[in-house]
């Protein structure tokens, strides 16, 4: 496949239109024997709705960590983080809570499954905690995906490459406003992380959400409108 040229704005985005995300000066340390380490500081960032950003940066620099403080599920230091328009430091946990299952869809390494649940549930989780419910849509991301008819298997019958869709699935589902994607396609052979590529652009372009990829593939970022490296100084253009 070839890799989308990058763009200057974002498509589907028209002028005036407030940034699904934007991020100003944030940054983040850990105390380590009673002493402040720096993880990165200064970052600047913002993205557009149908706006497809990769995120690269050396191991240890906080890709991760800076996709748990954009989704407040790890507290920043200092700085900024508007998403959908709302300022979420500023929020108490309940609302950010909400903000969260309404407008984030996360694809965390770890998957996060839950093993009570079967795969169709663990999918349809999202739509669940909004008080909705809506079969066609679970079903259509399980063919999206390549898992039609292992809907009703348990996580633990599945393959570690099986359980990275199911992940990625379960973030789509309720068509969040924001994707954030932990190496989605990390555990996956070359031919299906294409397909899993094809589906987050997708709904990025048909949604109009926006979405960041943190990825160490250099044909994972080919696929994204621009590519960003993380540094301990902020954000610079790949």
């Amino acid at each position: 496949m070839t890799a989308n040229p990058p763009s200057t704005g974002a498509p589907g985005a028209t002028p005036g239109q407030a940034a699904v995300l934007q991020i100003s000066d944030l940054a983040k340390a850990y105390a380590s024997d009673g002493q402040a380490v720096p993880v990165f500081s200064q970052v600047q960032l913002t993205l557009q709705r149908g706006e497809f950003v990769a995120v690269m940066g050396d191991s240890g620099v906080g890709k991760s960590t800076l996709l748990n403080c954009i989704a407040g599920l790890d507290e920043a230091d200092s700085g900024r983080i508007s998403l959908a328009g709302t300022e979420v430091r500023s929020l108490p946990e309940a609302q950010r809570a909400k903000l969260r299952r309404e407008a984030v869809g996360f694809v965390f390494q770890a998957f996060h499954l839950l093993p009570h649940l079967s795969v169709a549930d663990n999918i349809a989780l999202p739509l669940r905690l909004l008080g909705r419910r809506d079969d066609a849509r679970v079903a259509e991301l399980l063919s999206a995906v390549g898992l039609s008819g292992l809907g009703g298997r348990s996580p633990a019958q599945l393959s570690g490459g099986q359980l990275q869709r199911v992940a990625l699935a379960r973030a789509l589902v309720h068509r969040p406003a924001l994707i954030l994607a932990d190496e989605p396609t990390g555990n996956l052979d070359p031919a299906t992380a294409e397909r899993m590529l094809d589906l987050l652009l997708h709904q990025v372009r048909a949604e109009g959400a926006a979405c960041l990829l943190v990825t160490h593939s250099a044909s994972a970022a080919a696929r994204a409108d621009r590519v960003v490296r993380l540094t301990a100084q902020g954000v610079q253009t790949a």
